[in-house]
């Protein structure tokens, strides 16, 4: 089975939509995507910044397990500067990126296809120089003259490069035109080929999927803007991996958190304030019950009227002994009070095995109407391998929508309480379960909104 590395350009979209964040926030990104497990974290060209050279600097030494990658911008000085902010990362590489349209190269650099690839040869042999991992990224490739980007990627390649990276900055590239170019460039270089889909008409996962059907080495993701959802990536390889023949590194199981994490510091509407005193990131005691239901819509719940109440009424008993509540145990009360239904599955065992050795695997026995069916499966973790299970009885797959632990006492013997929100046809539907093993409350929470969703009938 083959390994697609996930690159994630998070930072560098930040720096697209010039979204004004702190140093602490920007290291806490950084870090986050490191916890996500990514293999590689893009920082975005140096713009002549002191700050953005200490900011760099500290977050390739804080990142513990990606390779920090640096765009080197277009002149051979830059090289050096970009290196040097790196040098601490234990893992780290440069990127050269040069468009390769006709359009872009001349509007930017005013520079003709020969000049481009003497532009691209230089400064890939310079990287090269300081470090062995660079990356070629071919902006605009999809509007390249014909046979043009072959031409930039073999420069790249015979230069020194050791991988490439195939940008749709256009956003206008289908996936069968994925899977053409990779192929082309697959059969005329041996290169590691990545690809940047645009999500400009929501089709970057199955441009995606065409590239590694095609060959494709890598995907380049990111939390924020028109790119690839590293998240609904994550959800493509659980439900699919076998398919592919193709595995992620990427924690599937806790992506969802980590990204909602993320948009909690970059998008600002989320802090936005709804009816003057209630905000989406926390509920206080002015609140009344139209407040309340504002934030629950904003969450993506559609929930009824009674639902509405009896989230209403838990929310002011809590409220009783504190001045707020946020959004994460809002979401427990949700879990908790609303969509309660008969349970169609019932959990009768589990048994799961997880070593750094060999996959996961659990063994999950569900009963249904008085009989017992029993899924086996391995997984990226205990409790993805308990998911796929789950999944192998029902004989459905939903996308995970978010993935939460926490524990409700201290100590060894501590127990927990685990929050699940599936998605089907487009609503939400929450699950928790508690018990003194993780697993086991993660199991609970995974079958609690399974019955919500079978309930509904929308199994």
């Amino acid at each position: 089975m083959k390994k697609i590395i996930v690159s994630d350009i998070t930072l560098k979209a930040i720096k697209e939509q010039d979204l004004s964040l702190t140093f602490r926030e920007k290291l806490a990104i950084s870090e986050s995507l490191d916890k996500a497990k990514v293999d590689s974290i893009c920082l975005p060209c140096l713009s002549n910044s002191k700050e953005d050279e200490v900011i760099y600097r500290t977050i390739a030494s804080s990142i513990n397990n990606a390779t920090v990658m640096i765009e080197v911008g277009a002149c051979e000085d830059g090289v050096k500067t970009a290196s040097e902010c790196v040098k601490n990362s234990l893992k780290s590489g440069l990127q050269v990126a040069m468009p390769v349209s006709t359009a872009q190269m001349e509007y930017f650099y005013h520079a003709k296809a020969p000049v481009m690839l003497g532009k691209i040869k230089e400064l890939i042999e310079k990287s090269v120089n300081l470090y062995e991992t660079v990356e070629f990224v071919a902006k605009d490739a999809f509007r390249a003259e014909a046979g043009f980007l072959v031409s930039a990627i073999k420069t790249a390649c015979d230069a020194g490069a050791s991988a490439v990276t195939i940008f749709d900055d256009n956003g206008e590239a289908f996936p069968e035109d994925f899977y053409n170019v990779v192929k082309e460039v697959k059969d005329a270089c041996d290169i590691k080929v990545f690809v940047c889909p645009s999500d400009k008409f929501k089709m970057a996962t199955a441009c995606a999927i065409q590239a590694i059907k095609a060959g494709a080495d890598g995907v380049i993701t990111s939390m924020v803007g028109d790119y690839l959802k590293t998240d609904v990536l994550a959800d493509v390889f659980r439900a699919k991996k076998f398919d592919l023949d193709a595995f992620i590194d990427v924690d599937v199981t806790n992506v969802k958190s980590i990204s909602q994490a993320i948009a909690s510091i970059t998008d600002k509407a989320v802090l936005e304030e709804i009816s003057g005193d209630v905000s989406v990131g926390f509920i206080d005691s002015s609140a009344n019950l139209k407040d309340v239901a504002t934030v629950v819509k904003q969450l993506g719940y559609e929930l009824s009227d009674t639902d509405l109440g009896n989230i209403y009424d838990e929310v002011k008993k809590l409220l009783n002994g504190k001045e707020t509540i946020d959004i994460k145990e809002l979401e427990a009360i949700i879990a908790s009070s609303a969509m309660q239904v008969p349970s169609t599955y019932h959990l009768i065992n589990y048994v799961v095995t997880s070593s750094n050795v060999i996959p996961a695997t659990a063994n999950v026995t569900l009963e249904k109407c008085g009989e017992r069916f029993t899924g086996v499966s391995t997984g990226d973790g205990p409790i993805d391998a308990s998911f796929h299970a789950i999944e192998q009885v029902i004989g459905h797959h939903y996308e995970l929508d978010d993935f939460q632990v926490h524990a409700v006492t201290k100590g060894r013997e501590a127990v927990g309480s685990s929050i699940i929100r599936l998605r089907a046809d487009g609503k939400l539907y929450p699950g928790n379960g508690v018990s003194t093993d993780i697993v086991g409350a993660c199991i609970r929470a995974y079958i609690n909104a399974i019955n919500k969703i079978v309930h509904e009938g929308n199994k």
